[in-house]
């Protein structure tokens, strides 16, 4: 069976905080029907002062989703670490563990995006230095043993569900990403289908004499949207799929590697590129994918839309797949 998931950020450009608290709602809602119908996965992620009022704070998010849902895991894909105060985020992780009975997932990036670091006033040229110390101390946190830590000795309670610690992948699509997750034995998370990227953590691994595994993007990873006529779809809903595309691509250099990465510029052509599917229940089917993510409130799509995507995938695709 394919692996399902459902995505969500919150955006919406324009909202009010009445508007906005209907959306959230929404979304842990969708997340309880998506649970209640065998969906695996509910995603979610971390960006800072975007004006599209895009999540920031996903793990406050995953805490909603817990308390109303029973079986599906929440992968925070990814919290941007360097960030993060790494004993309050250690804290704030097992709770959630526990919380959950083991059904979180993180995953530890560092970003790209230079203005979120100045928001918090955390030097971007020092990222990969304070990634290596939160996800240290993140481990070191989770035995709930006294550790140094920044020349004092810390004892982070209580410990996590999960045994040893609870799931954290380390994102990236970059060398020095590999090796730190080979270095410490995670797994790695690379951020698009990278197969040389992939090797060469194996490698890293052998060198490090340390073990560890690989969760990455298939080489096609589009996110869809399920519609009885995706002409209309298109037609009506287009621009929230392109408003995400373009604010996904004017945060990412060049340099960065994506599995939603979109070089549009007009709805005709995210609809050719396929980053972005609106496809029918038989279409959905018939992409033969392992694993699908649903967007429903993609790029501040109405909630009504959203849910008719959402049930159409769990009433005429998700029994399919079996």
């Amino acid at each position: 069976m394919p692996v399902t998931v459902v995505r969500f950020n919150l955006v919406e450009p324009d909202a009010t905080p009445a508007s906005l608290s209907a959306r959230y709602r929404a979304a842990v809602e969708m997340a309880t029907y998506a649970d209640d119908r065998g969906i695996t996965t509910v995603q979610t992620e971390e960006h800072h002062g975007a004006a599209n009022n895009w999540l920031p704070s996903p793990f406050a998010f995953a805490g909603a989703v817990f308390g109303a849902t029973r079986h599906v895991a929440v992968t925070v894909s990814a919290v941007i670490g360097p960030l993060h105060d790494p004993l309050r985020l250690a804290e704030d992780i097992a709770v959630l563990d526990l919380l959950s009975g083991g059904r979180l997932v993180t995953v530890a990036g560092i970003g790209y995006r230079p203005e979120e670091y100045a928001q918090f006033d955390v030097d971007w040229k020092r990222r990969g230095k304070l990634q290596d110390e939160l996800l240290e101390t993140l481990l070191k946190a989770w035995t709930g043993e006294e550790f140094t830590y920044r020349g004092r000795t810390v004892r982070v309670t209580p410990r996590p569900f999960s045994d040893p610690h609870p799931l954290l992948l380390v994102g990236g699509s970059s060398r020095a990403a590999a090796r730190r997750a080979a270095r410490l034995g995670l797994p790695f998370f690379p951020s698009a289908h990278l197969p040389e990227l992939e090797a060469y953590y194996k490698e890293r691994l052998i060198e490090y004499g340390t073990e560890g595994w690989t969760m990455m993007p298939g080489a096609e990873t589009p996110l869809l949207h399920i519609a009885e006529d995706p002409d209309r779809a298109w037609a009506e809903y287009g621009r929230h799929f392109l408003h995400e595309a373009r604010t996904y691509a004017s945060w990412q250099s060049g340099e960065i590697r994506s599995a939603v990465k979109s070089a549009a510029t007009t709805v005709g052509e995210l609809r050719a590129e396929g980053v972005y599917r609106v496809l029918t229940p038989d279409q959905c089917v018939e992409q033969g994918l392992d694993n699908l993510v649903l967007h429903p409130l993609s790029g501040g799509m109405p909630v009504d839309e959203g849910w008719r995507s959402l049930r159409l995938f769990c009433e005429s695709v998700l029994p399919r797949l079996a």
